[in-house]
């Protein structure tokens, strides 16, 4: 239990994009990471481009959140 926690949050604090996208469509996030892993070797690094767009879309989508929030109060 302790170390599921751990893990949950150690996968959030790294972008979370991998734990976003597992939320998302309800797969194991250690599945979307490992095909992150096998597509960034076959395809020589590009789904690692994939995967900060991402991120950085996912704190802009956050930030975004957070202002529009603050203005409606």
């Amino acid at each position: 239990m302790l170390l599921q926690t751990l893990k949950d949050s150690v996968e959030r604090s790294a972008f979370g994009v991998c734990a976003y996208l597992g939320d998302r469509f309800g797969i194991n996030t250690a599945k979307i990471r490992l095909y992150f892993i096998y597509t960034s070797f076959v395809a020589m690094g590009s789904p690692i481009i994939i995967y900060l767009i991402l991120a950085f879309w996912l704190n802009i989508k956050k930030y975004i959140r957070q202002t529009y929030s603050l203005i409606a109060q």
